[in-house]
Order: C-alpha cells, then structure tokens, then sequence
C-alpha cells in the first residue's frame, strides 16, 4: 500500500522524516528513483501513482444526470470530438473530460481566481491572495451568474459543473492527478466541488492578462523620477501611421453619418466624449509629472513614484498562472478571401501570443450534435479553457473565428486622497466600501484583511505597508488636498463590473452568419478582442467588441487625481459606434496589435498601441503573394506564421557593417552579419550575435538611464542623486540596483524600441546614443561610437555564453523555451520539478517577428511568451484546416499526450483538424461511451 511504502522510506531516511517538507521530499526520491530504476515495490508503487490518474478513454462509464448517451472520440493525440443528443448532455460531457485531462490546472485557476491559492499552497501565497481577493473577481463572477447572465448560459454552466463533478466523485486526490500525492503528503488538502462560478471567474483572469496599457500607466510614471518630458515622450513615439496601417481602412460605425475614411470627423452620439483622439496623444509620455494635469491637483512626483513602485511589485508577485502581467501579450489574426485563396474560399489564421505553461492555456476539442434540433444546437470545435463550457475560438460549420488582444485602454489609475475612514472627493469625504475577506492558509493560521473600495475602485494600495507608510508622509504641492491620513491608489476597470462575456461565447458558438457574429460580440464587453470573421459564404470581416469607456479629462496615459470629479469616467462607447469591417475591396484584413483605426476616429480608445511591426509584416508577405494574381493556401498562411524575419535587424546591420572594428575578435562576430538574410532561424549563428548586439544598444543608450524600479534586480549602478542641483559630481554619485525580475524589466526590445531607436536613428548626435567611459571602454558620445560599443560587449557577453568560436554559435542556443508546471513545477522540490517539466527547446524567431516567440532583451535570451497555438481554418473545406497546441491535451505528467504536440509546434507543422463526423470518425483512436 502507497501509506505503508512512504512510512518505509521515511524511516530508512531518519527521524526528520515527520517534517511535512521533508516527507515530501522523501516521496519524491521513491517516485523518481522508483520510475530511473524499477527496482521491486517501491516501483510498482510509483507507477501506480502516476497512472492512477490517467483517465478512461475507452469502453463506458456512467454519469448519473445524462438524459441519453454521449460519445467520446479521441483521435491519436487524445484530442476529444463530443456527440451527445441535448445541449445539457455536451456541457455536461465537455466538463467531464476536461475534468479527465485537467482537473489540477481547472483547481489552481479556480483558487487563483478566488483568492484562494493559500488553501492550496501555504503561507507562501498569502500576498497573491489579499491582492486577488481586492480585486474581487470571484465576487462579480457570482454577481454575472445571480443576475446578469442568461438563463439559457446558466443551464449550461450548471451542465458543466455537474460534469466536472461527475468524474471528481468517489476519487481521491492521488486519483485525480500526480500532483495531488505530493500536495496530500504536505498538507492533506482534498478537491472540492466544482461550481458554475469558477468557470465565470476565469474570463476575469484572462481579462487581467489582456487590460490594456496599465503597464506603460505605471512605467510612465516611474520615469519621472530620472527622465523629464521630452525623454519620456522619446521613450513613448507616435504611433507610425504612415508607414503601419491600422486595422480598419475600410471600415466603419453604424450611428455617424460619415465614416472617418472620409476625411472628415461626424459628431459622436451620446455615449462618448470627444476627448484627444488616439493619434493627437498617442506617445505624449505624460507632462512631466506622474498624475493627471488638472491645475493644483497632482501631488508630487516622488510621493506616486514610491506608490507605484510598491504596486508594481505586488504585480509582479502575481503567479505565472495568470500571463505575463501583460508584458509582451500580442497575437496574430488575418483572413484572406476567397479571392485571393486556391479554394475560392476564406482562409483565417490566428496565434494568441501568451505566457507558456505546462499544460498550455488551450485545450482542444470539438462539440456536436448528433443531430440538429431544438433541444441541441452546437456544432463547433476549438480552442477552449479547460474550466470553462464552449469553445473560445474556432470554427462551427457556418463560420469561423480568431482574436488578438485590441489594447484598448480599459483601466485607469487614479491616486486618492485618504481622510480617517473615507478618501476626498469634489471637496467631500465619502466613506470607504468596505468587506472583510478570510483567507485560509495550510498549514498555517487563517488571516482577515479588509478591502477598501471608493468610487474608482478598489484600493490596491491597501495590499503592501510600505504604501500605506509612503502614502501618509507623501509631500504635495500647495493646491492638492493637505497631507492627512496619506494616499492610496485605486483600480477602475471594465472587468471588475458584472458583464455578459459567458453569454457572447455560447452566441458566438452557434452564429450563422455575420449579422449573428456582431450581435453575439456586442455581449463580449471584456477583454476587448480583435474578433476577426470568415463564412463558407465567403465572407470576411472584423469587428471591435468590449465595454470600452470615454473620460471626462485624461487619457488614460497617466495616473489621474482620484479627488477630482472632472477625471470620472463619462460613460461607454455605444457599441454601434464601434468599428468594424466587412468585405473590404483590399480582400484581407491583419490584426497584430497596431492601431485600430487611425487617428480621425472621434473616440481615444487608447493611447498606447502596439506599433504594428508584426502588422505590417503580415501585411506584406499577404501583397507579395497576391501581386499579379498570385493564390494563398493553407499552406502559405502556416508558413507566415512561422516568418522570422526581424524588422529591427534590416535597419540595424547596415549602420553596424559600416563600423571600423579593430578588434580582430569583433571583426570576426561582425563579419556574421554580412549577406545575412535577417531571418532568425534556431540555428543562425547571425541572429545570435544580432540579438545580442541590439540588447546591448539598449542597455548602453536607455536601459542604463532608467529609474531603478524598471531596471533589472541586482543590477547595480552608479548614479546621480535625484535630488541633485548644480553641475555633475562624481563624489555626489549614488548606487543604485534595480528592482524588476528579469522578464518585467525595461527595455524590453519590442516593438515600440523598434521605433524609439527608428526616430533617432539618423540624428547621429542625439543624447540618448551617450554612455559614460568605464574601466574598459572609452565613453560613447555619438550613435557609432555606442554602436561599437554594443558590438565589443556583445561579442564578449556570447564568447562566455556559446564560446570562443563563432562558428558553433546559434540563436536557438540562446533562445530557448522550458515549459513549467506553474505550481509545484516552478516552487516545489526539484525531483518534483524533473517529473513536471519539459524542456528546453530550442527556437528560432523573437520579438516583434510573426513567430513572435518573446524575450525579454532587459533580462536576457530565453523564451518567456510563445503562440500559445496556432491554426489555419479553410471556409472551403473544414476538414481541411490545420490546429496545433503547445503542449498535448493531457495535463498528466507521463500520460502520452502530455506534451506530444509540443515538437511539432516547435518545427511550425499543424495537425489536420477533422470536424465533419465521417472525417472525425476517421481518425478516431479511442471512444467512450457515457451512459446515463
């Protein structure tokens, strides 16, 4: 028996077996010596425990609540096809074999949440889940389900959580996954019942991950401590209209009378405000100071800096579980008519860029009716979340659709005015919306925090003492508010109201047709998504969703005074005046991120774009094939996804082949660079040596110039004090060490350095290209000198990172990618992280690319966000589009399709996607039968 064999090894071990980690440490080492050497009981007993979860795929079961059978179809790499009868009998068999493949991923996202991983994990979690538990989101999942969502997605949630609770029950923690032996050893938690909220909650996650530009809100305003205006505005340049079109040139909104490819600019309807448009603001990089400029109402830009560097660190605390905390998420979406395609049907692509995780976000299948009727009207198949009924992006039999994130600013960050039990509003004090939250800890005592919430929002600023000390002692200037109890920061965003996103997904499954694809993506109020659209009718479109909000004053760029009335948010851009596009005689459309629409369009839906390298890329790799008549197939639009071209490379070589290089050792990295083709293959020796050159230009000319709270922990320089007045001196010099984990820091590299370093690039001169003289380089005053600069580091940094021969250096050396559990895998023991993990692999692309495999150039090479899949639908023939996952459809570690996927993905090849029930049938492995 598995207790008796622990107790064994415990005792072999010594005494100190009876410490909780210990014992988990011990259990390990029987697990992974027992599977390396399979070797007697101990063997027997660890390969039980690994398989004992793996689910049933074959033969029948029963699930008490079906009103008829249900098939599952696995085809060779596990991915399941639905056939019931009833709406009901899919969602109720769609959770239950996610719960099969899943369930431990399902459980973390649902603490996570919740607020709630300290149940799960321990004390170590405790600061995530005060910060999770203030941002609420469980609580307005249950507000979306009590009185907001439809009856009909009600039903199906409660089909869903029934399914999932179908397949927990009667089963222990060790039967249900791998990492629930090692979770019960340490702290005998036990699965609890699944419940239609959880699966809310989790759009709430995604939501988070795809907010807007928080993070440039934050950054600009931590500049202001070392840059002034101007240096910020370079930093944050307008966005390139002329050279990276937006996505919609053709497009329109239904309630103006004109459309702003017109030229001219129509009276918005009642639900906006007319505010500086995205073009007129985009990149002003704040005034200077890090708050709104109403007059007398900012306070001091060192009183917000301490604020929002304590945010961010909380921020970034957050598990991994949840996204890169919107650092780098993108994505790639475009269709092409029929015009333009061998099928004479549409062809649509899409990749969502995310963090990468073990098992992916994604988890693939198909939902069918066995036959059409009143009571059954789903026949689609996709991506979904496991958790979460229906499928999120994907194909039914009439259409098909794909997403990127839009960017759109639906957050802002105001700074508030604490007095005694309320904070200042319009010369009142209003009292504090307040609720005190348990959190339970195993293993440990159970800690009450109480959330404050104003009229922004909640306060985020309650979650670290430190801002609370800052916030009391902060300086004004004499028109704010006086100093009294200090200032916190609160969070409006669109997210954190009840919505009716749950509902758009199931509309959106069941769309015949354009019309009903707008209807259902007007329900779709968060995130806001690029919903791109292709029918077998042969139609394509696009159309902007989401709760999208108009200000009094601001922008949303910057932190605004939470005590004035005039920066309230106004209201919400109706959703007729949304933009979209249908059929447009260019015959395609590409979202990637850039601009929307361009900056004639009367409402400022952001003010920080992506600037459209990816777009811009896709966009002509699409032309050069059409040009003269040319056709696109499938195939084409597999092989643009895998296009590695880098844009920075093809105006950066030229300038670096120019430089006279001494230094034979340089000479040699520097002659890599000649006749390259710019593509960033895994096993370019170019790219490597590129890459390494470009992050090294952005160290030496921005990174070393950046405030301490955007540079990377531990690296340490010498500076001047903030508050130095007069000329330089080097006695006055500070050190100064920065404070963001390696994949958060600045300069990251994407693409809006792209085009920081474009603007400058030919003033030769421009203060930005000076670095200082060190120990072993002469000080850099001119673009050329900083240049050879980067290329001597550079050549230095890759000598003690691949060696001394340039001719065994690559890129994919460098560039690699782990998959990590994002629990036990990346926190527990490392025998335990050996049996989750999978990796490395080594890639080719990088930031900004269409293969946007991301890297962070503050921090170093390795991948930190991928596609997190990739597909290409065919309108002419279903059964002829193409998926592929980032890891398998299993979330069991040993289980065959843990990560079989994974390879093929690295190498850019797609598996066929059956849809049609003679094709799925013909590729069918295994089948389960659930009985009522």
């Amino acid at each position: 028996m598995p207790t008796d064999t622990t107790a064994s090894s415990g005792q072999q071990s010594g005494k100190s077996g009876r410490k909780k980690g210990r014992k988990v440490r011990l259990l390990l080492i029987v697990l992974v010596l027992a599977i390396i050497g399979g070797a007697g009981y101990g063997a027997f007993w660890s390969v039980s425990t690994v398989r004992a979860s793996f689910p049933q795929t074959k033969g029948s079961t029963t699930l008490d609540g079906l009103s008829g059978p249900v098939d599952v179809k696995r085809d060779g790499y596990g991915i399941p096809q639905i056939y019931a009868s009833s709406d009901e009998d899919l969602f109720m068999a769609q959770g239950y074999v996610q719960a099969q493949d899943r369930f431990y991923e399902m459980d973390v996202r649902r603490h996570m949440t919740a607020g709630r991983l300290s149940e799960m994990f321990g004390e170590g979690q405790v600061d995530n889940d005060e910060f999770l538990r203030t941002l609420g989101w469980h609580r307005i999942a249950e507000e979306e389900y009590k009185s907001v969502l439809s009856a009909e997605t009600k039903k199906y949630l409660d089909a869903y959580a029934n399914g999932v609770n179908a397949y927990l029950a009667g089963k222990d923690g060790e039967e249900i996954s791998l990492e629930y032996a090692a979770l019960g050893f340490a702290n005998d938690y036990k699965p609890e019942e699944w419940t239609p909220v959880d699966s809310i909650a989790w759009l709430k996650a995604m939501a988070w991950d795809l907010r807007g530009n928080m993070q440039d809100e934050i950054d600009r305003a931590l500049m202001t401590s070392r840059l002034g205006p101007k240096q910020i505005a370079d930093l944050y340049p307008r966005y390139p209209y002329g050279r990276n079109k937006a996505i919609v040139r053709e497009g329109e909104y239904d309630e103006l009378t004109e459309t702003w490819t017109d030229g001219s600019q129509s009276a918005p309807g009642t639900g906006g405000s007319t505010q500086g448009t995205a073009g007129s603001t985009q990149g002003a990089g704040g005034t200077g100071t890090g708050v709104g400029t109403a007059a007398g109402a900012s306070p001091d830009s060192g009183a917000l800096q301490a604020q929002l560097g304590g945010l961010y660190e909380v921020l970034e605390d957050l598990p991994e579980a949840v996204g890169v905390n919107g650092n780098g998420i993108g994505s790639n979406s475009w269709v092409v008519s029929g015009g333009h395609t061998i099928t004479g049907k549409p062809l649509l692509a899409n990749d969502p860029h995310l963090s990468a995780t073990l098992p992916s976000v994604w988890y693939q299948m198909g939902l069918h009716c066995k036959s059409a009727t009143e009571k059954c009207q789903y026949d689609v198949a996709g991506y979904t979340f496991a958790g979460m009924p229906g499928v999120i992006i994907g194909h039914n039999a009439d259409i098909s659709w794909g997403m990127t994130n839009s960017g759109v600013d639906v957050t802002d960050l105001y700074l508030e005015k604490l007095t005694g039990d309320g904070y200042e509003y319009g010369r009142k004090v209003l009292p504090f919306d307040t609720r005190e939250e348990t959190i339970e800890v195993a293993g440990g005592t159970s800690k009450k925090i109480v959330v404050r919430t104003t009229n922004n929002g909640p306060l985020l600023s309650d979650r670290s003492n430190e801002l609370v000390q800052v916030g009391k002692k902060a300086t004004v200037d004499q028109d704010a508010p006086d100093r009294g109890d200090g200032y916190g920061i609160a969070l409006r965003w669109t997210a954190l109201d009840p919505g009716t996103s749950m509902d758009a997904v199931f509309a959106m499954n069941k769309a015949k047709g354009w019309d009903d694809f707008r209807e259902a993506a007007a329900l779709f109020d968060v995130p806001s998504q690029n919903l791109i659209y292709a029918d077998t009718d042969g139609n394509i479109g696009y159309q902007l969703p989401g709760k999208i909000p108009t200000r009094g004053e601001g922008d949303g760029s910057v932190p605004v005074p939470g005590w004035d009335t005039e920066y309230r948010w106004t209201g919400y851009i109706d959703q007729d005046e949304l933009p979209y596009e249908y059929n447009p005689d260019r015959g395609y459309i590409v979202t990637a991120n850039q601009a929307v629409v361009d900056k004639d369009y009367p409402y400022t839906l952001t003010t920080d774009w992506g600037y459209g390298t990816r777009a811009q890329r896709i966009t002509s790799l699409i032309e050069s094939k059409i040009k003269g008549g040319g056709k696109v197939s499938t195939d084409d639009m597999r092989q643009m996804q895998m296009d590695n071209s880098s844009e920075i490379a093809k105006l950066l070589v030229p300038l670096l082949l120019k430089i006279d290089v001494n230094d034979q050792h340089v000479r040699q990295a520097q002659k890599l660079l000649e006749g390259w083709d710019y593509t960033q293959d895994a096993g370019s020796a170019a790219a490597a040596y590129f890459n390494s050159v470009w992050r090294n230009i952005l160290q030496l000319a921005f990174g070393n110039k950046l405030p301490k709270e955007l540079r990377v922990k531990g690296q340490c320089l010498s500076v001047e004090p903030v508050d130095t007045t007069g000329p330089a001196d080097e006695d006055r010099r500070v050190r100064e060490c920065g404070k963001r984990d390696a994949d958060q820091a600045q300069p990251d590299g994407g693409d809006r350095w792209f085009e920081v370093v474009r603007r400058i690039i030919d003033d030769e001169d421009n203060d930005w290209w000076s670095a200082p003289e060190t120990r072993t380089q002469d000080a850099a005053d001119t673009r050329d000198e900083l240049f050879k600069r980067a290329m001597r580091d550079a050549r230095w940094e890759l000598t003690a990172k691949l060696g001394k021969d340039v001719d065994t250096w690559s890129w994919g050396r460098l560039h690699r990618l782990f998959l990590k559990n994002q629990t036990l895998g990346t926190e527990g023991p490392g025998f335990l992280r050996h049996m989750l993990n999978r990796g490395p692999w080594k890639l080719g692309g990088g930031e900004a690319t269409v293969n946007a495999t991301g890297w962070n150039a503050a921090g170093g090479y390795e991948v930190v966000w991928v596609p997190s899949m990739r597909m290409v639908v065919n309108l002419g023939d279903l059964d002829k589009s193409k998926w592929i996952n980032l890891s398998g459809a299993s979330g069991h570690a040993y289980n065959a399709h843990y990560t079989d996927q994974t390879a093929k993905w690295v190498k850019g090849e797609l598996l066929t996607w059956s849809f049609s029930e003679r094709a799925v049938e013909g590729s069918t492995s295994e089948t389960l039968l659930l009985k009522p």
